[in-house]
This record gives structure tokens, sequence and C-alpha cells, in this order.
């Protein structure tokens, strides 16, 4: 474990987080909502440091990103758990049903995984992705890999929920190179069913767009998220940060909690690729 950053000690051994707009108020033993930071004795420490569930050398347009090196490789690697809870997640394995044993195996350094990195470059490698479960709840472990990395002329990406607060993001972006952003639903009550918040969300859009390249996914889920006036909404407002902003229709398969809904068709993906397409110059269909 190491100390975690963005927090405040309030009293009597209270911690709250501030890294989420969650802002746990975590007591002496405790974790806050995402099971990654822990208070002990007043200081908050971060005890997912360096846990790697999952690494693997991908294509940069597995992220999504299209049109961010593409034909390159990204080392690709991810944790534990997460700062919201989509009955709908795709990896859940890794990001909802928390395992304290599982996720107690081997650690690595920031040095190590920039290593690994190195070493892959002639393979095609180009950098790190911070991906798989979300990366910033593992902000410390992140942010160190990102500084060494640029050291040895690697880039950074994030694959992120975007559900951060605003002084942790703007610290971390000067390391950042590109990021695909979830942008779930045009629908606050759908982000209150996921325990987040779209205002959030928005904010994280509108800085990265000012600091690095950006692409945006939306996993079209049957009768949720999949109806023309918030596809239209969702694509105008991102239009009005920038028309060019790449944006991925992810078609959903039943998973988790949502074993009961039926994939989305492809025909329904492609009638609102037809109405992203009045606002947004680059839309593209994922998993189809």
């Amino acid at each position: 474990m190491v100390n975690a950053e963005f927090y405040e000690t309030v009293e009597n051994n209270l911690v709250r987080c501030n890294l989420c707009p969650h802002e746990c108020l975590i007591s002496n033993g405790n974790t806050g909502f995402c099971r990654t930071r822990v208070n002990l004795l007043g200081t908050l420490y971060s005890k997912t440091y360096g846990h790697i569930s999952s690494i693997a050398l991908d294509r940069v347009e597995k992220k999504p990103l299209y049109q961010f090196h593409p034909g390159k490789y990204l080392l690709s690697i991810g944790s534990y758990s997460c700062n919201m809870r989509c009955g709908f997640c795709q990896n859940y394995e890794i990001s909802q049903e928390y395992d304290e044993d599982f996720a107690s195996g081997r650690s690595f350094l920031p040095s190590e995984i920039v290593d690994m990195a190195v070493y892959l470059k002639p393979k095609g490698n180009i950098g790190i992705a911070y991906t798989y479960n979300e990366p910033l709840i593992n902000y410390e472990f992140v942010s160190e890999c990102a500084k060494i990395s640029r050291e040895h002329g690697l880039l950074n990406v994030l694959v992120t929920n975007g559900f951060i607060n605003e002084q942790p993001l703007v610290k971390i972006l000067p390391y950042i190179d590109a990021a695909n952003i979830d942008l779930k639903s045009f629908s606050d009550d759908f982000y209150r069913s996921c325990d987040g918040a779209i205002s959030t969300v928005k904010n994280t859009i509108e800085i990265m767009y000012k600091y690095c390249h950006i692409e945006v996914t939306t996993l079209v889920i049957p009768d949720e998220n999949d109806s023309v006036s918030n596809i239209d909404a969702l694509t105008s407002w991102l239009a009005s940060i920038g028309e060019d902003i790449p944006l991925f229709l992810s078609r959903f398969f039943p998973r988790y909690q949502y074993l009961g809904y039926n994939p989305t068709s492809i025909e329904s993906l492609k009638e609102l690729k037809q109405v992203a397409e009045r606002h947004l110059k680059y839309v593209y269909l994922g998993n189809v």
C-alpha cells in the first residue's frame, strides 16, 4: 500500500476522500465506495497499488481509439473495482465482484510495467493503456506509471468512466496523451442508477478535450438508453465541444445483472448512427 492523494483528515481518525464525487467519509479500518482506498488511523492508503488483474498487448483500435496511431499497439493493464455500479458492466468480474483474496496476489512496481512496455516496442507498442476496470481509482499507480513512461518516450492512454473530481483530473492530464471516455447516457436518472452523475462526466469530457486526444463510447442498451431523443441530445452536446470527437456506439450483450436483456440489434445501431451523424463527423459502430 502507498499513501493516497486527495483526502483530508476530518476528526477522530475519520478521513474524507476527494478523488471522485462520492467524497466518501471513511472511518478507521474501512474503505470507501470504490473499495480500493483504506483509512488506517487517519491516513488514507491505496490498497490496490500495483495490483494487476489483466495485462495484454492490444491494438490501439481495441480501446477503442480509431484516430490515435491506428495500427499500433498498447500494453494494456487493469486492476480491480470501480467507483460506479453499472448492472450491465461488461467487465464485472474485476470491476464489480471484488474478491479480496484474488486481488491480493502479486503486485507490480510502476518501473516494471514501463520496462515491459519498452521491451514490447519492437512489436509495435507505443505506450501504456490504463483500462479494463476504472483506472483512476488507482490514481497513484497510474500517475507514477505515466510519469515514468514519459521519460522513455512512451504514450499514455486512459479508458475511463470520467467520474473523477476536477483537481486530480487536471493534475494527471499533462501525462495523458489520449483517452476514451464512457458517456453512458444523456439522462441524469440513468447515471443515478449507476451511482454516478452525468454532470461530472460532461465536465471531464470538456476538460480532457483541451488537454489530449479524446474519443467517446456509448454502450447502447435496449429500452434503457437507445432512444433517438437520447442519442440526439448526447451527440448534439458532444458536438458543442467538438464535432470532430469520434463516437463509438457499442453493441450491448447480456452480462452481469442484465442477463434477461436482448443484445442490441444491429438495425437499431445503424439507425442511431444516422442520428449521431447529424451532429458528429466520426461515428463508429462497436462489437458488431
